[in-house]
């Protein structure tokens, strides 16, 4: 690496950066030649450094709601061992229908209070659907922002793909939360 030399401004500029730095604990800074600032340096760098104010933390984000589950939960969902207390079935129904039929559906199992629900979308058409090329249907492709938004949000505890048993791919379980 080739250093150059400073020219009087440059010199002068790091003069005052280098009178704001701290020493690390245990450390001697060697002291910095203090040159006249040059007379075509802006106003701004002629003024003498501030003390160094304590800065507080930036407040941390607002944590996302989690969609977590207890390992019990999740170990009896992947082994399909939980049985759902209700199914809403979307087979065959238009956008707009299924979405009618996802807030009643949800509307009931609010009212009998049920814990697991198992959500049947279907798998696309057989012709456009391969177990390598991983594709959605409409109505399954718009669940998770219909749940996001829906009046019942709150009372969702988590989403997860259903076990083979109960319709695998082309199925959800959602957990509701335990009324309070």
């Amino acid at each position: 690496m080739v250093r150059r030399r400073l020219d009087p401004e440059e010199q002068a500029l790091w003069a005052k950066v280098a009178g704001t730095v701290k020493p690390l604990p245990g450390r001697v800074v060697p002291p910095v030649p203090r040159h006249a600032v040059a007379p075509d340096l802006p106003a701004v760098l002629a003024h003498e450094p501030q003390p160094a104010r304590e800065r507080k933390a930036p407040p941390r984000p607002a944590k996302p709601p989690a969609n977590t589950l207890d390992a019990t939960w999740d170990r009896r969902l992947g082994r399909g061992l939980a049985a759902p207390d209700m199914t809403l079935d979307l087979h065959g129904y238009t956008l707009a229908a299924a979405h009618a039929a996802l807030d009643a559906g949800l509307a009931r199992a609010v009212a009998q209070q049920a814990r697991l629900v198992l959500l049947v979308t279907g798998r696309p058409p057989r012709g456009e659907w391969h177990p390598d090329v991983p594709r959605r249907g409409a109505i399954r492709a718009a669940i998770g922002d219909w749940l996001g938004s829906s009046r019942f949000a709150d009372r969702i505890a988590a989403v997860r793909g259903a076990h083979p048993r109960h319709g695998g791919a082309g199925a959800l379980y959602i957990v509701m939360r335990r009324p309070r």
